[in-house]
Formats: C-alpha cells, sequence, structure tokens
C-alpha cells in the first residue's frame, strides 16, 4: 500500500507507467481527510489567538501556566532541571568569575528562552564584565549586573524590558540564577540575582500546590516569594561557597557591599543555539 504522498510523488515522476488519472483519482478521495488534519492542526493556535483577542494575555498565560503546574505536581525529580548538577544536552553552562572566586551555573533556555538568551548574549559581549554586587542581603541574594553600580541601570540585549517567563518547573531554590526586575511590567534588563538563603522554606509553603521535589528541594533554602514573580533561568552548580562569602560582608545603608566586589568576567563554557 502507498502513502499519500507517495502517491502525489508518483503522479508527477515520468520513470513509473501507470497512468496519471488513476493516481489522481485515488488522491481525490483523501483531500477530505487532509482538509481536516489541517485544520485540527490550526485549531488550537487558532482558539488560543481568540481567547487572548477576547480575554487578554493573562487569562491566556494562566491557563496555560494551570496545565503545565498540573503536570510538574505529578511528576518525580527527574523533570525539575534546578535539581541536577549536569548540564543537559538543551541547556547552556557559565562560568562567573568574580573577585571572590567562580561560581558555575547552568542555563535552561528551553524553559526561560529570553533571559537565558539576554544573559549569555550579554556574558559574550562582556557586558558584565568588571560590574559590581551592588546588592547584597545575608540570608536572601546577591545581586549584580547594573553598569552604573547603584540598581537603577541596565537593558536587555534588545535594548527595552522584557516580560517574566513564569514555569512551575523553575523556582528560586537556594543558589537560583534569576532577572531582577521592578515589579513593573516588561522591566527585566540585564540584573540578576542569585538566591543565597539556607533556611528551610518548606513548611511555609502550605497547600500553594508546590511539586514535592521541590517542596523538598525548599527545605535546603530559597525564596518562594519570588516565584512567578521573578524568571528562574539558571541554577549555580558549583561555587555556592563563593556566593555565601559574598553574601557575608558588611554592607551599608543601601545593602551595597563596603568592599568592592565584581564579576571580572563571564565565561561562556557551553553555548545554546537559540532559533
Amino acid at each position: 500500500l502507498l502513502t499519500v504522498s507517495q502517491k502525489v510523488f508518483f503522479c508527477y515522476n515520468s520513470r513509473y507507467n501507470a497512468p496519471k488519472e488513476l493516481y489522481m483519482k485515488n488522491i481525490k478521495k483523501y483531500i477530505p481527510l487532509i482538509i481536516v488534519l489541517v485544520i485540527a492542526g490550526l485549531g488550537f493556535a487558532f482558539r488560543e489567538n481568540i481567547a487572548r483577542a477576547v480575554r487578554g494575555d493573562a487569562y491566556v498565560d494562566n491557563k496555560i501556566f494551570t496545565k503545565q503546574l498540573e503536570k510538574a505536581q505529578k511528576s518525580g525529580k527527574d523533570a525539575f532541571p534546578q535539581l541536577s548538577d549536569k548540564v543537559g544536552k538543551d541547556e547552556a553552562e557559565v562560568i562567573l568569575h568574580t573577585s571572590k572566586g567562580d561560581i558555575t551555573v547552568k542555563l535552561f533556555p528551553t524553559l526561560a528562552p529570553k533571559a537565558s538568551e539576554n544573559f549569555l548574549k550579554h556574558a559574550k559581549d562582556k557586558y558584565y564584565d568588571g560590574l559590581t554586587f551592588h546588592r547584597v542581603i545575608k540570608d536572601f541574594m546577591i545581586q549584580s549586573g547594573d553598569p552604573k553600580g547603584d540598581g537603577t541601570g541596565g537593558e536587555s540585549i534588545w535594548k527595552k524590558g522584557f516580560a517574566v517567563e513564569p514555569t512551575p518547573f523553575l523556582y528560586n531554590i537556594r543558589g537560583a540564577l534569576a532577572m531582577a526586575n521592578t515589579g513593573a511590567k516588561n522591566s527585566n534588563g540585564s540584573q540578576f540575582y542569585i538566591v543565597q538563603n539556607k533556611d528551610d522554606q518548606s513548611k511555609q509553603l502550605g497547600n500553594a500546590g508546590y511539586p514535592k521535589p521541590i517542596i523538598d528541594a525548599y527545605k535546603k533554602g530559597g525564596y518562594p516569594a519570588g516565584d512567578t514573580k521573578y524568571t528562574v533561568f539558571g541554577q549555580v552548580i558549583k561555587g555556592m561557597d563563593v556566593v555565601d562569602t559574598i553574601a557575608n560582608l558588611e554592607v551599608d545603608d543601601n545593602s551595597k557591599p563596603k568592599e568592592n566586589v565584581t564579576v571580572n568576567s563571564v565565561e561562556v563554557v557551553k553555548d545554546y543555539k537559540f532559533k
């Protein structure tokens, strides 16, 4: 038996002796089925676009997130890339060479594509070289990525802010790398933070619907209040001792270290090709 594509091929290939009309007659029988399959394929995207137009992006995005969360809640540890120190084939890897030591981080381009692309491009352009950790809060996080060094500067590779990328497969657990923003819509630029908190956060999660592997991860520390509000796009896999060292520095009233601590450079160990 021949597939539809084979029949179409035969019709237009002179090496085959069967009459073209016979093949065309058989092809016509499949036309209604082909139309139905095409419509079905376009149906989901069409319905989603209609829903966005009528109810808005937030409604549709929340609906999509809810479906993803339902899947995450049923998933095991392997579904959450932050919980593994190995760098997967669809992940990137960078080393932040700081004045206090190296911090190795893996990035998640498939789950947080814009934040990952932004960070990698900035790193390759040496945008972060020489920038300070301008905001450090012990038992919370360390923050950098601002050329002005005071928390008011920085921009994305697109010269404009971009939106948060929430996913139920990435969280603000200890060692998470995330985009800092102002809280306003589309305010991600170049600033980032690394979660340093060591205290057990699992008890405060209550019945919030967190997947069990993530609840277990929060027992080692983190910042669950930031989940869905900030884009998590990476995880420290080596060098948390350096993060702790920076977090324990003496700071001024603006949470800026009194000792100048810098990101000397960001080395891209494993890149990722974005579409």
